[in-house]
């Protein structure tokens, strides 16, 4: 490895490791892992590289204490998983950025994941179906292996007809990608969550629909969502051993 990516690395590695620390003191442990996770990995590779003894003294101490910090973490994360306790919130802040679905949904998706249920009644306007599918996408691209997507929603009377059609859309071009989206209509459903069968369950206050319009087509964020401002809206995560169907 060249020593002229060293500096981008050790860079790297910090900005990981100060956001693992900001959210372990913010509580929002799951989130943490991740970023201990991944800034120990840099930092290793960080150490791979560094020729001088005295540095590799400094980031094998400094590895050593990420790593006993991330253990902790893990260890209280499976205790209150294990007594169905585990509750973590996260407030996005209005005008907030840097809350895409693959920031926001990150820290629950992991390899075992196979099935997920999305109970949303507004996903019926068309930048909301747009929400919806940018949500399959990003499942798509994540580190799993989706199989099903089951969505319950509302259907909309002043347009219905253009919403089953954009979800028969959306279900056709899923199944090119191996995936089944089961849709289902409720008139009377009112909550919003997400659930993982992996046992993660995620209670969105506004549902998907949580971005602003952006100003303008060629406005930034237009494309990224991480980019894109926020409505006010609190995100609640819990986790369960059994992750019951709809």
């Amino acid at each position: 490895m060249s020593l002229n990516c060293l500096p981008g690395m050790e860079t790297s590695a910090i900005s990981v490791l100060k956001r693992a620390v900001e959210l372990d003191q913010s509580s929002r442990f799951q989130e943490s892992l991740v970023c201990y996770q991944e800034g120990i990995q840099l930092l290793l590779d960080v150490l791979k590289a560094v020729k001088d003894d005295s540095k590799k003294v400094h980031y094998r101490e400094k590895i050593k204490g990420y790593m006993d910090r991330a253990e902790q973490i893990k260890d209280h994360l499976n205790k209150v998983k294990e007594e169905g306790k585990y509750h973590e919130q996260i407030k996005i802040t209005e005008d907030a950025t840097g809350f895409s679905y693959e920031t926001l949904f990150k820290p629950y998706i992991k390899e075992g994941l196979a099935e997920v249920w999305v109970e949303d009644p507004y996903i019926r306007h068309v930048h909301q179906l747009y929400n919806f599918l940018r949500f399959c996408e990003m499942l798509l691209k994540a580190k799993c292996n989706v199989k099903k997507i089951h969505l319950l929603t509302s259907q909309d009377e002043d347009s219905s007809s253009q919403q089953v059609s954009a979800l028969a859309e959306i279900k056709q071009s899923l199944q090119t990608q191996n995936v089944c989206l089961d849709i289902k209509y409720s008139s009377t459903i009112h909550d919003r969550e997400i659930r993982f069968d992996n046992g993660w369950i995620i209670k969105i206050g506004r549902g998907l629909d949580y971005f602003k319009k952006p100003k303008g087509r060629f406005s930034i964020g237009y494309c990224d969502y991480d980019l894109r401002q926020c409505h006010e809206t609190t995100v609640d995560v819990f986790h369960t051993k059994h992750t019951k169907n709809m």
